[in-house]
């Protein structure tokens, strides 16, 4: 593997790790944008797939997505390349906040950029769900399924209701759905080395519990291995975690932290861990944010290739179908919560928002002058 398409992989999501902000719906529209739209590393069918394996597994599901489109890329080095650029900024944010005062948080012209970069949050998440939408629901069982799928999270939000719509969808799909695939399936040593690591990891601290460390990994990597959804379902994990450890007003400004930044919001392990293990904070934070990360990689790459292979299967490709539908509406459902809901406030932020879907996809404007134009924006917006 060439070091020069390591760090090819590294900078490119170092630079969307710095401006994505809006939660796990945001960065995958992100992701869409820049790697299936603009550099082409991967086709949209392809993509959707990524997307779906991630609901089905636990972890940071936004996360996981960035981690296999760089091991497509370049295989496992890949992934770790792509999970070092998307999280360092947040990290290092968190890290920072959690051993100082945190004060820039609360300026003025901070808190205007950070809206201006929700406010494009809005803009990226819809352009990803039109254009999945125009790609997965031309039939109208398709398109059936991702209205019911927006409207059952919608109404009954959770990660029960997302895995009892995603099953569905696809279930419907096998019996609706027409493919002309192969069947083949393949079972290759990285996944079985890699789930046998996960369980060796969920079991072997118990025996190690006692050392301050060990104890440490083994709490934030139980906290990643129960999480599906990532983003704010991890929250009462981590509370539950931390306990008695932390005062409540600590643990809510690593949270409110957590969403200020761009990245993952998993990194609140990274202020937790910096917290836990005051006296060697970095240590801490390094140990917590590489455990709550671990398990959903190490199973991601567990099923990767069997889930690319069972895909081959012409009934299973067919509920795949359905699944893609589903994952359609369950972007449409995060377009509206939190996505929408968290970023406008009033008509003015609106018109920026229909303003940004014009110079998107009316005049191709790059997603960095889009950044640019936003961040302005958002820092004028609070001044008048």
């Amino acid at each position: 593997m060439k070091p020069s398409v390591l760090l090819e992989i590294f900078l490119r999501f170092l630079g969307l790790g710095c401006i994505c902000f809006g939660g796990p719906a945001a960065h995958i529209g992100y992701f869409r944008n820049y790697f299936v739209e603009k550099h082409r590393w991967l086709d949209e069918q392809h993509y959707t797939g990524l997307v779906a394996l991630s609901q089905f597994l636990p972890g940071p599901g936004s996360s996981q997505v960035g981690f296999a489109i760089g091991m497509n890329r370049a295989g496992i080095p890949g992934g770790v390349a792509a999970f070092l650029g998307f999280t360092l900024p947040s990290f290092l944010l968190l890290y920072l906040i959690a051993t100082s005062t945190a004060q820039f948080a609360d300026n003025n012209i901070m808190q205007g950029v950070i809206h201006g970069l929700k406010l494009l949050a809005v803009v990226v998440v819809a352009d990803a769900t039109y254009g999945m939408f125009s790609n997965f629901c031309k039939q109208r069982w398709s398109l059936c399924v991702a209205i019911a799928t927006a409207m059952s999270l919608l109404i009954f939000p959770g990660i029960g209701t997302q895995l009892i719509v995603l099953l569905s969808a696809a279930a419907i799909g096998s019996l609706l759905g027409k493919t002309n695939t192969q069947a083949s399936l393949t079972l290759k040593k990285p996944g079985l080395i890699s789930g046998g690591l996960f369980a060796a990891l969920a079991l072997l601290p118990l025996l190690l519990i006692d050392q301050p460390l060990i104890a440490l990994f083994h709490d934030f990597f139980a906290a990643g291995s129960l999480v599906f959804g990532g983003g704010h379902v991890v929250l009462p994990l981590l509370q539950d975690l931390v306990g008695d450890s932390m005062s409540t007003d600590r643990f809510l400004l690593g949270y409110a932290a957590a969403q200020a930044v761009p990245g993952p919001m998993f990194t609140l392990a990274s202020f937790l861990g910096a917290e836990l293990y005051a006296d060697m904070p970095l240590i801490g934070a390094l140990l917590a944010t590489l455990a709550v990360f671990l398990p959903g990689f190490l199973l991601l790459i567990a099923f990767h290739d069997s889930w690319q292979s069972l895909s081959n299967r012409p009934r299973i490709a067919a509920g795949i179908q359905g699944i893609n539908a589903a994952v359609v509406g369950l972007l449409l459902a995060a377009l509206y919560q939190p996505v929408f809901s968290s970023a406008i406030n009033n008509g003015t932020d609106f018109a920026l928002v229909l303003a940004g879907l014009l110079l998107l996809r009316g005049m191709k404007l790059s997603i960095i002058l889009l950044v640019i134009f936003y961040i302005a924006t958002g820092a004028f917006l609070l001044r008048i």
